[in-house]
């Protein structure tokens, strides 16, 4: 397991905010030409949310795909229906997978996303597939395959699900420039 694999205890507190990390994740992508498409679940709408609140995010961003409830992350994003059967829906080859899907779910004219992100993870009140609350995997995906990241944050809804918001955007940034 890499360091960036890792599981991370509580974001810090300079990534509790997504906000100021999106328009630098907005100008990169823009300055490279590539893409990004969201899959989210307990986030439900927030890490897209997140990012076209920056001017020019249009540019970059192909749109989200919330895939709330375990069947649709099968029948939208293509997540193995044997893999949900057997682990759940909080798994980090389930976070890839949906990273992946919605790479391809969301392109254009035949052509994917040049990145795919994606939340799973149980924001509470209670434990899910036999994951605590606070359990969460983040996926980022790009031609060259996918990774997952596992975290364990505290707090409450709000705060698991705006921490798990800054964690993700702060991990893509970190693996875009990483890729220079």
């Amino acid at each position: 397991m890499t360091e960036a694999e890792r599981p991370s205890r509580t974001a810090p507190p300079d990534r509790t905010d997504p906000v100021p990390v999106a328009p630098d994740l907005i100008a990169e992508l823009t300055a490279r030409g590539e893409t990004v498409a969201v899959a989210e679940s307990l986030t439900g709408g927030l890490v897209v949310a997140t990012l076209v609140g920056v001017p020019g995010a249009s540019a970059v961003v192909r749109g989200g795909v919330v895939a709330y409830a375990t069947p649709v992350k099968h029948t939208v994003l293509g997540v193995s229906s044997a893999l949900l059967a057997s682990n759940g829906a909080v798994d980090p080859e389930v976070a890839r997978q949906m990273a992946s899907g919605v790479r391809e779910a969301l392109a254009v004219d035949g052509e994917p996303a040049t990145w795919g992100i994606s939340t799973t993870g149980v924001a509470g009140p209670d434990p899910q597939d036999g994951k605590p609350v606070g359990t969460v995997f983040v996926g980022i995906a790009h031609a060259d395959g996918a990774q997952a990241y596992e975290l364990h944050l505290d707090g409450d809804r709000d705060a698991i699900r705006r921490a798990t918001v800054s964690e993700l955007l702060a991990r893509m940034s970190s693996t875009i420039r990483a890729r220079e």
